[in-house]
């Protein structure tokens, strides 16, 4: 793992993204009062809207109880872990791998630090079409779903493609 040239630089970009996901929800607290209320970006499209969230994507779990903060706790951590071990493995060149573990990472470490500090998520973005609404989320979704995305798309890339 003491490989000088892996991917452990591109824990930069988490760095972004967490303090961008931090100062995004510390404007949302502070601009999106009352809980709940839509303030329009795009009508018929995009709100900010300051909710919050105690469970997982989708609200799931959210009605645990309290228990499930400790398991996304430690799930973040988990995950976090692994995925800071796989950059270390990784080659710093191979940016198809890299910056998408670093964007989950960051993603994962941003809903972390509302856990640990609040118990539970602030979300504020709100997409929705008519009277469908999209779960409301933040920048920190943002992140681990386009990483994951990526991944998925990149690792779909056969080598003679990437």
């Amino acid at each position: 793992m003491r490989n000088p040239s892996n991917a452990l630089p591109w824990l930069l970009v988490s760095v972004l993204v967490i303090a961008l996901d931090q100062l995004s929800k510390l404007w949302a607290l502070s601009a999106l009062q009352p809980v709940g209320t839509p303030h329009p970006v795009i009508p018929g499209f995009l709100n900010w809207t300051l909710a919050f969230n105690t469970g997982a994507a989708f609200s799931f779990l959210a009605q645990g109880g309290g228990w499930q903060r400790w398991f996304f706790v430690l799930l973040a951590v988990a995950i976090s872990v692994a995925l800071v071990v796989w950059l270390a493995r990784t080659a710093r060149r191979e940016w198809r791998t890299a910056l998408p573990l670093a964007l989950v990472i960051g993603g994962a470490l941003g809903n972390l630090i509302d856990r640990l500090h609040a118990s539970q998520v602030t979300d504020f973005i709100q997409v929705y079409y008519r009277d469908w609404y999209y779960p409301t989320f933040n920048v920190a979704d943002c992140a681990i779903c386009v990483g994951a995305v990526l991944l998925i798309l990149f690792g779909l890339r056969s080598p003679t493609q990437a």
